[in-house]
């Protein structure tokens, strides 16, 4: 009797996992897209796609909103600081409160974090936090001003303005990264006067003073910088939402949008845009964090014209 075929999505996924069993693929490494799989394999999308989500599911690999489909990691227990739960009432700090909900708020979002479900995460009466906060949007500025803590705001250096600005502007980016939820917390136009927050601003503003800029000038540098990094980091959580609600990876959905598309680069309707993504072999593949540091560079390039002009 013939031995029974493995289901061409099944090889896909095997073939991947030895790849990562042995090493060839280590965590954090990129897999290929499912475009990539389809014309490897000779197969369709809808079986490359399905032979990723198996890998998913069994936990070999992630999908970032910021760099596609990786290797999964497994983060050590020593790094894990959010806590979980306190023997009793009486130990429980405002500190714990705090913390519990940036746990809550970086893997469900901003909108999953309850008083309620503070209090269930650790363990407590639903209405104990409320003795350290009193509401929970005395609670979301807590967590903002404890996030922007945990990133220290670059020190002086004698290098030029332009490496400080970078390396500010950086710090933001890996925030945001860390804590998808902060982009979501505030306005641009209502800006929000926490000490660490503030401890991130002083430093640019002290770049850009020393540049012997005029006030105005400085503070719209300042803002600019401020809102390019927050602006992109808004679609960081908007990804992960977007994930949540649909079931799928921005790699699957856009295989789902692939017939639309074709349909509408041969329409003829829009030929610069036809013109250009004709360049992609695979299409084009997003990624903020090349996006980010692309556009940075832009807006430096632009400072420049300013700064040089004093």
């Amino acid at each position: 009797m013939p031995p029974i075929q493995q289901p061409p999505y099944l090889r896909i996924a095997a073939a991947l996992q030895r790849r990562m069993a042995d090493g060839e693929l280590r965590p954090g490494d990129r897999l290929p897209s499912t475009r990539q799989l389809a014309r490897e394999w000779k197969v369709a999308m809808a079986t490359a796609t399905k032979a990723l989500t198996t890998l998913r599911h069994a936990g070999w690999i992630v999908a970032h909103a910021r760099s596609g489909t990786v290797v999964a990691t497994k983060t050590s227990a020593a790094r894990i600081r959010r806590p979980s739960s306190v023997d009793t009432d009486q130990q429980l700090t405002r500190e714990c409160v705090v913390q519990a909900a940036i746990g809550i708020a970086d893997r469900e979002g901003l909108h999953a974090m309850s008083m309620r479900g503070v209090a269930a995460k650790l363990g407590v009466a639903s209405m104990s936090p409320y003795r350290f906060v009193d509401s929970k949007d005395a609670l979301i500025l807590l967590m903002t001003d404890a996030a922007f803590a945990e990133f220290k705001p670059p020190a002086r250096s004698k290098s030029n303005w332009r490496e400080q600005l970078t390396r500010s502007a950086r710090v933001l980016w890996a925030l945001y990264n860390k804590h998808p939820w902060l982009a979501n917390v505030h306005a641009l136009t209502r800006p929000l006067l926490l000490p660490h927050l503030m401890a991130h601003a002083e430093a640019m503003l002290a770049v850009l003073a020393a540049c012997r800029l005029d006030a105005a000038t400085t503070m719209r540098l300042h803002i600019l910088l401020y809102s390019y990094v927050h602006g992109l980091a808004i679609h960081i959580e908007r990804e992960t939402q977007a994930a949540a609600s649909t079931g799928l990876s921005e790699e699957a959905w856009m295989d789902t949008q692939a017939e639309a598309f074709a349909q509408l680069v041969a329409s003829s309707r829009y030929p610069a845009f036809a013109r250009v993504i004709g360049h992609f072999e695979d299409g084009y593949d997003l990624r903020l964090d090349e996006l980010f540091e692309s556009g940075l560079a832009t807006l430096l390039d632009g400072f420049a014209k300013t700064i040089e002009a004093v």
